[in-house]
């Protein structure tokens, strides 16, 4: 088995850190820190919905997902400044709002939204992964925050979510990809998890030669156990263990 450049095991989350409430202003807010990758994950709450929802009795939840201009080695342009979302953001950002929506119960929520914004501050791989990780704690505190004023009642977030990238580097399944090992991988894979085990979505790309099958189970199965680990803290840093 060969050294990650980190030092990590193969099957070894970077170090992860989720600190809750982290702006003044929104009603759920979250810096993700997973390695060297923060995200800063917002919820806010506003009444009403799209009018594709209106007069349905339920409500909606919504993601979008940016990268600050020196996230990155070198600055990239504002897609503010270019006048329109590159695909790759507006992918991410269906992502996440999937995976927040597939443990929502939108009747829930009544006719209001919860809008998600996901601000990469720095970017070393899993941005995605990590978006969707914080946005889950930053979601469960705003809906807290609805149950606290008496617009909600019961429980609209049904589960947790979380999500982690896996990859296929030098022939060897590793978990948690920083930028260098994303970078070299053979194979490519980001996963979304329930905390319950079920699979919100899959995402795997063979960079070089096909992966085989036997190939992608031991990359879901190393990804199931980082979710739960990620699961684990996502509990830890809303102050309940369990559901």
């Amino acid at each position: 088995m060969s050294a990650r450049p980190s030092g990590r095991r193969a099957d070894e989350l970077r170090p992860l850190r989720i600190t809750r409430r982290y702006t003044m202003h929104a009603e759920g807010s979250v810096l993700i820190e997973a390695g060297h990758t923060r995200v800063l994950c917002t919820a806010s709450v506003e009444e009403g919905v799209p009018p594709f929802l209106k007069g349905k009795g339920q409500g909606w939840l919504t993601a979008e997902y940016g990268m600050l201009p020196r996230a990155t080695t070198t600055r990239t342009r504002r897609e503010a400044a270019e006048g329109k979302q590159s695909g790759r953001t507006q992918e991410i950002q269906r992502l996440i709002g999937r995976s927040l929506r597939a443990v929502t119960d939108l009747t829930a929520l009544g006719e209001r939204t919860i809008k998600v914004d996901c601000d990469v501050l720095q970017a070393d791989g899993g941005t995605r992964c990590a978006a969707i990780t914080g946005a889950c704690v930053a979601v469960a505190d705003a809906i807290e925050w609805c149950r606290d004023r008496g617009l909600v009642t019961g429980e609209p977030l049904s589960d947790s979510v979380a999500a982690v990238s896996v990859g296929v580097v030098d022939g060897e399944p590793l978990l948690d990809l920083d930028y260098a090992e994303d970078a070299a991988c053979d194979t490519d894979m980001n996963v979304v998890m329930t905390g319950a085990g079920g699979f919100v979505e899959v995402q795997g790309t063979a960079e070089g030669l096909p992966f085989t099958r036997s190939e992608m189970d031991e990359l879901v199965l190393l990804a199931e156990g980082g979710i739960r680990t990620l699961i684990a803290a996502q509990m830890e840093a809303l102050g309940a263990l369990k559901r």
